[in-house]
């Protein structure tokens, strides 16, 4: 993958490029992550995340990370963590991230993420990461005895993420926009204080027709690790439980299918993951439901969920099966992932006046 780029396989510059300056990519490279939460990853992380993550494969120059610093801000137990470090690694193999065109990895195992968090910090004002909204609103709920620092330098840590690959775009969801503008700001104050060349500005790769996922019992919230128990379609869920959560899911009051968002939110979603499913129009769907209920709808809808996900959950179980091969995928992409790194951290970092090591006594 790193052969798009006019950057040596290691990352050395090209003949004729200044040292420490970013690589001119023929291809833009892109950066993403998903944090280890939770065993299973849900619907939403795979229609609105990984199906786009796969298909820029082919047009960028990809690196994919388990963001697992970042889970640390949720105190999950060690063991736990280490399972679902795994787990998450398998299911971003089994719904198509392919390591040869990608760099795929665990970020804890790159030690440039947490050293380039703390030079950010030392650029990033304490208001400025105070008003992130998504800060604010799990401080109000967890109140300040169970308030973090690290909850609340989680943004920071995001926008040592992208920066450290001199990544061009980032493909995130419309609740992550105020982080990568976080990003760009701090990008730009890197530049600005130590020349333009310190740091790559990111740009949102939002795409539109991406399918935006919300829960399946509060329709008006997205689909998430922390939303309503009975709300999420993880993706190892068996056959059984799909069923049941998609005959359960609120479908506001009425019954004849058809397209509102605005008043039929529920519905609306149901609709939302039949299409991305099955790659049908909103339009075709209602049209073939004419005359239907709405139990019509979900059983049908049912099926299509429960078959799109089975070949996912086998090869998922297939990379989970053996720990060596799919450990020595990520080690592999650990060493691809530092490769970058460690240059884009060098040159911040010398520009910060932090020189090199000193040679023993």
């Amino acid at each position: 993958m790193l052969g798009v780029s006019t950057a040596s396989p290691d990352n050395r510059p090209a003949a004729g490029q200044a040292p420490n300056a970013p690589a001119p990519a023929l291809v833009k490279r892109a950066f993403s992550g998903i944090q280890p939460t939770a065993d299973s990853l849900h619907l939403g992380n795979y229609l609105g995340a990984l199906k786009q993550w796969v298909a820029l494969q082919d047009d960028y120059d990809c690196v994919y990370s388990v963001v697992d610093l970042h889970a640390l801000t949720v105190s999950p137990e060690p063991e736990a963590l280490r399972r679902r470090v795994r787990a998450t690694a398998a299911q971003f193999l089994a719904a198509g991230v392919d390591p040869d065109k990608s760099i795929l990895f665990v970020q804890s195992q790159v030690p440039q993420h947490a050293q380039l968090t703390w030079l950010l910090n030392c650029l990033t004002g304490f208001g400025e990461a105070g008003r992130m909204t998504q800060f604010k609103d799990k401080s109000t709920k967890l109140g300040s005895q169970g308030v973090t620092v690290g909850l609340f330098d989680y943004p920071v840590l995001m926008a040592a993420d992208i920066l450290l690959y001199d990544a061009q775009v980032v493909p995130v969801g419309e609740d992550q926009r105020q982080h990568l503008e976080l990003s760009r700001t701090l990008a730009e104050r890197l530049n600005s204080r130590f020349g333009e060349g310190t740091a790559q500005v990111p740009e949102a790769l939002i795409v539109k027709a991406t399918a935006k996922i919300h829960d399946l019992q509060e329709p008006a919230a997205k689909m998430s690790k922390t939303g309503h128990p009975a709300g999420i379609i993880e993706l190892l869920d068996p056959p059984e439980v799909i069923v049941k959560r998609i005959k359960s899911a609120v479908t506001d009051s009425g019954t004849e299918v058809r397209w509102n968002p605005e008043e039929q939110p529920g519905l609306a979603n149901l609709l939302g993951i039949y299409a991305a499913l099955t790659g049908q129009s909103v339009e075709a769907i209602v049209a073939a439901y004419e005359g239907k209920m709405y139990g019509h709808l979900k059983q049908d809808l049912a099926q299509i969920v429960v078959e799109a996900l089975a070949p996912f959950r086998e090869r998922t179980a297939l990379y989970l099966a053996d720990p060596a091969q799919l450990d020595a995928i990520l080690s592999s992409g650990a060493q691809r992932a530092e490769q970058i790194a460690a240059t884009v951290y060098g040159r911040m970092a010398e520009r910060f006046g932090l020189g090199p090591e000193l040679p023993p006594a």
